[in-house]
């Protein structure tokens, strides 16, 4: 067998292998630089795209959901619930009649065609509220406002179940409230 004997090598191989490798590591960096840049590139573009889907995701679900129209507005409407309210409650072992006309309000011409349709609805959950009532209670105005606001809550589910809108009725009120 032959033994190798170690040639040393020219200056001028030696400075090509030198080149080589450092040609080899400049190409290196450059490949890490431009995908360290695509990378950035793409978190930003990625950054830009999810704030601009969040700035338009509340008009693009605004605009898939119904709008409510505008509520009306102009001089107040007023239908009267005819005849008057009359009925009966409990006054400290007494029977006691408690008389009461309402008038309901509101700007909105739809709204009152709606209340005129579901009439007897209407009527019938403001006879079984003013029947629920005690004398002490009605017999002071704290008592009387209480009740107001209770019938128009009652006037509002009624337009709710009916497919029209309870916040466009405003108010009710006790045109005639006589109690015997």
């Amino acid at each position: 067998m032959a033994a190798q004997i170690p040639v040393l090598e020219s200056a001028d191989k030696a400075a090509d292998k030198n080149a080589a490798a450092k040609g080899r590591g400049k190409l290196f960096l450059i490949i890490i630089v431009c995908a360290a840049l695509v990378l950035l590139g793409a978190g930003v573009g990625v950054a830009l795209w999810l704030t601009s889907a969040a700035k338009h995701a509340p008009a693009a679900a605004a605009a898939e959901a119904p709008k409510a129209a505008p509520a009306p507005s102009g001089p107040p409407l007023f239908l009267g619930l005819d005849p008057p309210f009359v009925v009966n409650f409990d006054a400290e072992q007494a029977v006691r009649f408690l008389q009461v006309a309402v008038q309901l309000e509101t700007r909105d011409p739809a709204t009152i065609e709606l209340l005129k349709t579901n009439d007897p609805v209407v009527r019938n959950d403001l006879l079984l509220l003013f029947s629920n009532q005690k004398y002490s209670q009605l017999s002071t105005r704290e008592g009387k406002e209480a009740l107001r606001g209770q019938a128009l809550e009652s006037v509002r589910k009624v337009l709710a179940g009916a497919g029209g809108h309870p916040e466009r009725l405003e108010a009710v009120y006790f045109t005639s409230f006589v109690m015997q």
